[in-house]
């Protein structure tokens, strides 16, 4: 798994996905993007993409499509839908995208073009984080775990709810 991190101008959301999904299938890779304030860390990423291919070697996989897969882990969710909140919207986002499997750098190196690259996995955006993954005061008091931890938590819980 590689990474590209950066802030991204989507004016089409749609033809932003389409591009990836044309970028990872000239490299035989899976390629999702997300919007940056949703990803607790790198490890949250490696995490959600050893889960879903993990799915997928087992034929336990939801989702057809591999990069959705890892939508699906990375969010914790089932619905595609509430795990499409994720991803990168229309605007600029600061966004981190995945690409995995078959010739990662090429992938790399063909999506830079999308991205202004700077570090965007630095800073973890405790509200939006809390929020989405639905992680309470009390849930954090009860442990001595970091956020990123609990984050990783709800990825790996996804195989316990299938």
């Amino acid at each position: 798994m590689r990474t590209l991190e950066g802030r991204v101008t989507v004016e089409d959301v749609d033809a932003f996905v389409e591009t990836l999904s044309e970028v990872g299938e000239e490299h035989g890779s899976a390629v999702q993007a997300f919007d940056a304030a949703y990803v607790a860390g790198r490890v949250h990423l490696e995490t959600a993409v050893r889960h879903a291919n993990r799915a997928f070697d087992r034929g336990e996989n939801v989702a057809r499509d591999r990069a959705v897969e890892i939508l699906l882990y990375a969010a914790g969710r089932r619905q595609i839908r509430r795990a499409l909140e994720m991803g990168v919207s229309s605007g600029e986002t600061d966004a981190v995208i995945v690409v995995d499997g078959g010739d990662e750098p090429a992938a790399i190196d063909e999506l830079r073009a999308l991205v202004d690259e700077r570090e965007t996995l630095a800073a973890l955006d405790e509200r939006v984080l809390t929020e989405f993954f639905e992680i309470s005061d009390a849930e954090r008091a009860a442990t001595d775990a970091t956020l990123t931890d609990l984050v990783r938590e709800r990825v790996a819980l996804l195989d316990v709810d299938k």
